[in-house]
């Protein structure tokens, strides 16, 4: 091998070459390489704020050979450190950038541990110097996300983690905001996705540097604009794949054309894949905090006391509202500090009446929710407001009693279903929406009218107590695995089906098996003719059925007791003074008929309900159910949900609000609106559209638009009277026209003569 010395010296990316091929017959090279390394670095020592070319040069030469001469490179990892601890405020940007590279490559070589480097990087963030953090930023994510690829390493975790739950405290608000977006990038990144990060994080969110505790509280939130900015981005620089098919088939063929479109086709796919893909939250977060009641309420504490903008206010309650929600808090003061704000004018409203429907459970009592339900339906369920406004109060109050259903009490909800034949359409949509969450909760809260045909899922409804559980010891729905209820339930239905105009009774029982029948026996003989002509015409009824007309309603809510008054005092008129003791003893027959009736069919269904509870636990007890067992029980619980409880009717199925762990901002945005289709407004958006457009018709070709046009042009102008004549004569004449036409030019040249 030809060994070029005296070019070795000055030339160290060869050498750096030449080194890593056969580091033994380079070694004097290096060891002269080594020794001007250290007489420059003792130069460099009395002026760190300059920068050294020479030195920068060696010190990335002995970081790429290192690992060729580990014995002889001992302490020069440590030097590097102790330069950046020591003097890393002094050092120039440039040098100081250059040791940083330097000891990732002896790093990355592992000549380096992890947890060293890691904590000098955590320091160097207080550096004035914000490409070097955001380098810095980077490599650490990278670095730690390297060591816990293949599995957990729990010794440098529990290292690094403790060394940034100091950070956080720090006083340099720089490597504070650094550390808790590196804690937040990790968590994403599914590295470190574990509760101890989580409650460092949740430490961020009393911070006193703003940008530390924002941070935090976007994190539990689970929204970066940033990435909804790049989305948007991204969605405008989509190819368009049709318009790249076009010119393809236009233009001529080439092989670079063909691979353009391959491109692009597969960016489309990708583009495609990224928009049905699901969006990410770290709502599982919150699941993992060790202590949200007390988070909750340092977090109410901090927020009261301090003076931050509106928007930090309003995550901040976010996040408490969503605590409270998840692990079904005790936070008292939270409701009345949001009663203040809920006003129609109020910025940011619809998000606070969002934070009170999250911060709404089942445990929170009605007492102290009430006052913001009555504050929400006087500041916005009234007709002085617009029906925008009363539709979003309405929707609020829903999704409230969506998550606390005893919050509400029947003179309100009555009120509030008053707005069903309401003149605006979205304030109807709105009462009818609170309507049917109702009638599948608490229909007894509901007026007769307004409760529908019981179904046999809601005729087994129990209205809830404060605090009560409503546990199974067996699967619902399971009896439908024996063959001899299905039998049975179709011979309860030929039962049922024998007496078709009578409604069951529900007055006379509160127990849970009855608790979702509305009609009394006293009423049955006032329906049985609407009922009858309801049979002859199918199923009449629909989810509309409460715009009915004033006379039925006055109608159904006539009682038999009325009717039997108003012939007592017709008979009494018509026999003035006749003995009206037989009429006493026919009604008093009359109602114990009916009760006897009414307790037979109440003991009747006791006896059904308790009979498939005793079938579905016995079922359950038994056997191991599979997923063709659910499937089928699945089956019953839908069918359930739409047939008739009496006749076996259908009807539309009344799907259960889902109750999901959050409010949606666009349950309680949620508007109908009729669009407008007016003259006016179809005129304004066809000029919309014009703006801009070249105006359509004949285009003037000349250069100059002054000159004069020719005679063709000005044809194209001139009025029909004016060229009709010339347009006829382009007629061809027949033969005989011709004849007649020269026997005419004949006639008058002779005459001329």
């Amino acid at each position: 091998m030809v060994r070029h010395n005296n070019q070795l010296p000055d030339n160290l990316p060869q050498l750096q070459n030449l080194i890593k091929r056969d580091p033994e017959s380079y070694k004097d090279e290096f060891l002269q390489q080594h020794r001007h390394y250290k007489s420059t670095l003792e130069v460099f020592r009395l002026t760190p704020d300059t920068f050294n070319k020479s030195l920068d040069e060696l010190v990335i030469f002995l970081a790429q050979v290192a690992h060729c001469y580990s014995e002889e490179l001992t302490t020069f990892p440590q030097e590097l450190v102790d330069i950046l601890q020591t003097q890393n405020t002094v050092l120039d940007t440039g040098m100081r950038m250059t040791f940083c590279r330097a000891l990732i490559l002896l790093r990355n070589k592992g000549l380096l541990e992890p947890t060293a480097l890691l904590s000098l990087f955590f320091q160097l963030l207080r550096c004035q110097d914000k490409a070097l953090r955001q380098f810095l930023e980077n490599h650490i994510i990278t670095d730690i996300k390297n060591v816990n690829s293949k599995h957990k390493n729990a010794k440098i975790n529990t290292t690094l983690q403790n060394f940034m739950f100091t950070m956080l405290k720090d006083s340099n608000a720089r490597a504070a905001k650094m550390s808790i977006d590196i804690m937040i990038e990790l968590y994403k990144k599914n590295v470190w996705n574990d509760a101890k990060t989580v409650n460092v994080i949740s430490t961020g969110c009393f911070s006193k540097v703003t940008k530390v505790m924002v941070a935090s509280l976007k994190f539990f939130l689970g929204s970066d604009p940033s990435e909804a900015n790049s989305d948007d981005s991204d969605s405008d620089d989509e190819p368009n794949v049709k318009e790249v098919i076009m010119a393809n088939k236009v233009n001529k063929k080439s092989k670079k054309r063909e691979k353009q479109l391959k491109k692009v086709k597969q960016l489309y796919v990708k583009s495609k894949k990224k928009k049905s893909q699901a969006p990410q939250f770290n709502f599982s977060a919150l699941h993992l905090i060790h202590d949200p009641q007390g988070f909750a309420e340092k977090l109410f504490k901090q927020m009261e006391k301090n003076n931050d903008r509106f928007e930090v206010k309003l995550m901040t309650l976010d996040v408490i509202s969503r605590l409270i929600g998840l692990h079904s808090l005790f936070l008292f003061n939270y409701y009345p500090y949001l009663q203040r704000f809920l006003q129609p004018h109020q910025r940011e409203v619809t998000k606070l009446l969002q934070f009170v429907a999250q911060a709404s459970h089942d445990l929170v009592p009605p007492d102290v929710l009430e006052p913001v339900v009555k504050t929400l339906v006087n500041n916005f369920v009234t007709e002085r407001n617009s029906a925008d406004v009363m539709a979003i109060g309405l929707n609020a109050c829903r999704e409230i009693c969506s998550r606390c259903p005893l919050v509400m009490n029947e003179d309100l909800l009555r009120d509030l279903t008053q707005y069903k034949n309401y003149r605006e359409r979205s304030v109807m949509m709105a009462a009818r929406s609170l309507i049917s969450l109702f009638r599948n909760t608490m229909p007894d809260l509901l007026h007769k009218k307004d409760r529908g045909r019981p179904t046999e899922a809601t005729a087994e409804l129990h209205t809830l107590k404060y605090g009560e559980v409503n546990a199974k010891g067996f699967v619902p729905g399971a009896e439908v695995l024996l063959d001899k209820s299905h039998s049975n339930t179709i011979e309860i239905d030929s039962e049922n089906s024998e007496d078709e105009n009578e409604w069951c009774d529900v007055k006379h029982s509160s127990d849970e098996e009855n608790g979702g029948e509305w009609v009394t026996d006293d009423e049955e003989e006032d329906e049985e003719d609407g009922d009858s002509e309801e049979d002859s015409g199918g199923n009449s009824e629909t989810e509309d059925d409460e715009s009915g007309s004033e006379d039925e309603e006055e109608h159904e809510g006539e009682t038999e007791d009325t009717k039997i008054t108003n012939d007592k005092k017709d008979k009494k008129a018509k026999t003035e003074g006749a003995d009206i003791t037989p009429i006493k003893s026919k009604i008093d027959k009359k109602r114990e008929k009916l009760a006897k009736k009414s307790q037979m069919k109440a003991d009747k269904r006791k006896e059904l309900t308790a009979e498939k509870k005793a079938k579905a636990s016995q079922i359950s007890v038994e056997r191991l159910l599979g997923d063709e067992d659910f499937r089928k029980i699945d089956a019953e619980l839908v069918k359930q949900q739409v047939t008739h409880f009496k006749r076996g009717i259908k009807r539309p199925l009344e799907v259960d609000p889902n109750k999901g762990e959050l409010v949606k901002l666009a349950d309680i945005e949620n508007i109908y609106k009729k669009r407008k289709h007016d003259k006016q407004s179809r005129m304004e958006s066809i000029k919309k559209g014009q703006d801009g457009r070249e105006k359509f018709g004949y285009k003037d070709g000349r250069q100059n638009p002054l000159c004069s046009k020719t005679n063709r042009e000005k044809k194209k102008t001139k009025a029909f009277q004016m060229v009709k004549h010339k347009v006829l004569g382009k007629v061809k004449r027949s033969f005989k026209a011709k004849q007649i036409a020269l026997r005419n030019h004949l006639i008058k040249q002779k005459r001329m003569k």
